[in-house]
């Protein structure tokens, strides 16, 4: 998708994307990934998501991307956390206490920058992206992150039905991006019917993906 197509979903405040309680996918199956204390979770494509707020109350200090300062902005403010702001070339960084938040676009982002990674949290990264930009956006994710662990979320439906995003990402693709790096499982499936897929049925998937 183009940058622009964003920063005017946040700017109209078009984000039925984002959800207003903590993903109970994310509750359920973060223990898998056997995190210690003060492990440092990425989110890729973060938003403003409230499943910040339940990592960090759970001890967990959390590094985002974003491509939207609005988001950014909204999610310190709603965590009532005022952040320390730098620019580090092409990208900006919201700094507060177990919280870094970079503001720009995930391909400027290095593994310098970014720092050790214990685990990765895709919540609605890979989903958000058009099956053009999919295999790009993967392989950049695994290269700065040391092909580390993954709980990551996908949605699967009838893509010929509704326009992404969010897009549809099968079992096979999922595999077609990850089975050369990790050993992959499917640890919850659910059926699901809302507005926010115009009242289609999907299927939403959380995968476990550590390395083989």
């Amino acid at each position: 998708m183009e940058a622009s197509f964003w920063h005017e979903r946040w700017k109209l405040n078009q984000i039925g994307f984002h959800i207003d309680n903590t993903n109970p996918l994310l509750t359920n199956h973060i223990g898998k990934l056997n995190l210690s204390k003060n492990s440092r979770i990425f989110l890729p494509l973060c938003g403003k998501t409230l499943d910040i707020a339940y990592l960090l109350d759970q001890g967990f200090s959390v590094v985002g991307i974003e491509l939207s300062e609005v988001a950014v902005t909204a999610l310190f403010n709603e965590l009532n956390v005022k952040p320390e702001i730098a620019t580090i070339n092409t990208l900006k960084i919201y700094k507060a206490e177990n919280i870094n938040i970079f503001v720009g676009d995930f391909f400027d982002l290095n593994a310098e920058l970014l720092g050790d990674i214990d685990a990765i949290y895709d919540r609605a990264s890979l989903i958000a992206l058009p099956v053009t930009m999919r295999q790009d956006y993967t392989k950049h994710l695994t290269k700065i992150t040391q092909n580390t662990q993954q709980l990551l979320i996908c949605l699967e439906y009838d893509q010929a039905a509704i326009q992404g995003p969010p897009f549809s990402i099968s079992a096979d693709e999922v595999k077609q991006h990850y089975d050369n790096i990790y050993s992959i499982q499917c640890a919850e499936s659910n059926s699901i019917s809302n507005g926010k897929l115009q009242n289609h049925n999907a299927t939403e998937n959380a995968w476990i993906l550590k390395n083989k």
